[in-house]
């Protein structure tokens, strides 16, 4: 059993030394031995399988990152909700409600993005018109001056 710290520690130096090796060993001798053939179609972006369309430089809707906000919510309810699981019997009754109110402040999240139209995502949605009264002529002259 090892007492120091080198002794403790030399089989994870051992195994750091051997990845960066066997990775620099697999680069080296894919740039060496690989086929280069540059070709236009080889160069084109490559996206899902379709051949790309339009800009690159176009704007996302804001649905994309609402999506991405839901996701985050859920992965950071899940990596708390299994260590709480774990631990449930020693936390007791304040552990309980602490989770509750975890719980509690993700599901506002939830409801925030779903009300925002994030889940929806249908193509024809009715435009939202607006009424406006047509100005006397007495106003109008003061907003053109």
């Amino acid at each position: 059993m090892p007492t120091t710290y080198p002794e403790l520690y030399f089989p994870v130096l051992v195994q750091v030394v051997i990845a960066i090796a066997l990775a620099a060993g697999l680069i080296g001798a894919s740039s060496l031995l690989g086929k280069r053939a540059k070709s236009p179609l080889k160069d084109t972006p490559y996206e899902s399988g379709m051949a790309p369309v339009g800009s690159a430089r176009e704007r996302f809707s804001v649905k994309f990152y609402l999506v991405g906000m839901i996701f985050i919510l859920f992965d950071i309810e899940a990596v708390f909700l299994y260590p709480w699981a774990v631990v449930y019997r020693q936390l007791k009754l304040f552990g309980f409600f602490e989770m509750l109110i975890f719980v509690a402040v993700v599901l506002i999240g939830f409801f925030y993005v779903w009300k925002k139209g994030a889940l929806d995502w249908s193509q024809n949605k009715p435009e939202r018109k607006v009424q406006t009264k047509p100005l006397p002529p007495t106003q109008r002259m003061e907003v053109l001056k």
